[in-house]
């Protein structure tokens, strides 16, 4: 109400003020967290091409299994954000705890299915006979950690429903000068080897927990919120979460899809798809700097019952999706002289890039509103309608992209296919936004 008798420009600048103070360190704070696995490749690395290879395998098998939980952030993020904007802070903090103690549980679980099948799990993605025993000690020992990290998914989830981003900065950076200190004394001054390189990340992440816990604490005995497990209010954090679990699998099946189709077209292809993943993956970072933004700014306005500023907020976080899409499709144009000899110098994977480079650029708009959109709908609790979404994605993606090996066309093609999976997220998306059936008001949803 107080908004709509505001000049637009007031209210612009007001929403871009908000935008970019959540995005900005949300930014810093996401990109940290891949750092953790560079550095531990940088210092197992000159331990010796098994171990490498061994580390490779293990931390695919550690990211996949945290990737899968990202919900408990999410879900978190949105259910706090709400009652944050209602002025119930006490109830928003217990909504967090509620998802912490749904962490702590998953990570047990998680832990204890680990440490048995670790050979097994290993020798499902191809180790060597030489990489396997560093794989399998890495793993056993790296999933000892995994409690801690569920544990910062939900308290990151916490503090951005509290419209705090720069905290997880703080914490991401102290976990990653933490994390290769702990590695370069482990590995080699108490010389573990690969097993040091693994306590060195598990204890890194254990002190990033406690440094989340100690924040989270504190804020619950300022407003006299309860931190005991409360059975309903996990399984009701674990029903918020379970369709945005669906929606991460469905996106984790895209990618996997489209990783076999370009291992199907050669070497060269499935080299150049790597590359053209990783970037994409780094552009992806800045982009949902932006959507995690709008979790904790459409959560609180709808909390506070504010349709309208939900409305007018989500417009303008459109607005910056696709300015933000055009610059990084012209920087990834611009860069390619620059980028491109760091990957590779064969000449092959070279001239295979360049066309796969440019579909990649002109597809950035359509992924900022992707992203964005994804954002809002996280914040206003609409993981139902996302779930169905992405579900709907992947059945229009994977024959498309499964044909492309019959049809010709190479990894350009397929990039073309992973263009079409994003202008259709785009549109199921954007529909969903324009009914307006995602603005539900309240505390709750």
């Amino acid at each position: 109400m107080i908004q709509a008798l505001m000049d637009p420009k007031t209210v612009r600048r007001r929403h871009d003020r908000e935008i970019v103070s959540l995005a900005v360190p949300a930014f810093g704070a996401l990109v940290a967290e891949p750092l953790f696995v560079i550095v531990d490749s940088a210092i197992v690395g000159h331990l010796g091409t098994p171990q490498l290879a061994g580390l490779g395998v293990a931390a695919a098998l550690l990211m996949t299994a945290v990737s899968v939980f990202v919900f408990l952030a999410y879900a978190t993020t949105a259910a706090v954000a709400r009652r944050v904007g209602a002025g119930d802070l006490a109830s928003a903090i217990r909504q967090g705890m509620d998802g912490i103690w749904l962490a702590l549980l998953l990570g047990v679980a998680v832990v204890a299915v680990t440490l048995p099948t670790a050979p097994w799990l290993i020798d499902i993605f191809g180790a060597s006979d030489t990489a396997a025993p560093y794989a399998i000690t890495y793993l056993r020992i790296s999933s000892l950690g995994i409690p801690a990290m569920l544990i910062v998914l939900a308290a990151t989830g916490i503090l951005r429903g509290l419209q705090d981003t720069r905290t997880p900065l703080y914490v991401a950076i102290g976990g990653f000068a933490a994390n290769a200190v702990l590695n370069v004394g482990l590995v080699y001054g108490a010389g573990l080897g690969i097993a040091g390189s693994a306590w060195g990340t598990v204890i890194a992440q254990c002190g990033m927990a406690v440094a989340y816990l100690i924040v989270v604490v504190r804020g619950s005995r300022k407003h006299g919120a309860s931190l005991r497990p409360d059975t309903a209010g996990i399984r009701a954090s674990a029903q918020a979460g379970a369709p945005l679990l669906v929606r991460t699998l469905s996106l984790r099946a895209v990618l996997l899809i489209a990783t076999a189709v370009a291992a199907r077209l050669g070497d060269a292809e499935i080299a150049a798809h790597q590359i053209v993943l990783s970037l994409w993956s780094l552009m992806a970072f800045a982009l949902d700097a932006i959507a995690i933004a709008g979790q904790a700014i459409i959560g609180r306005y709808l909390g506070a019952g504010d349709a309208d500023g939900a409305r007018q907020v989500c417009r303008r976080m459109v607005q910056w999706g696709i300015a933000s899409g055009v610059v990084l499709g012209l920087l990834i144009v611009a860069a390619r002289p620059l980028f491109l000899p760091l990957f590779t110098g064969d000449s092959v994977v070279h001239d295979t890039l360049l066309p796969v480079l440019l579909v990649v650029a002109l597809s950035q708009p359509i992924a900022g509103v992707v992203f964005v959109l994804d954002g809002v709908l996280m914040g206003a609790g609409d993981g139902r309608y996302l779930a169905g979404a992405m579900l709907v994605t992947l059945a229009v993606f994977a024959p498309v992209a499964l044909l492309v090996p019959t049809l010709g066309g190479g990894l350009t093609a397929l990039w073309w296919a992973m263009t079409l999976m994003m202008a259709v997220r785009m549109l199921t998306l954007w529909y969903r936004t324009r009914s307006g059936l995602w603005i539900v008001t309240g505390a709750s949803r």
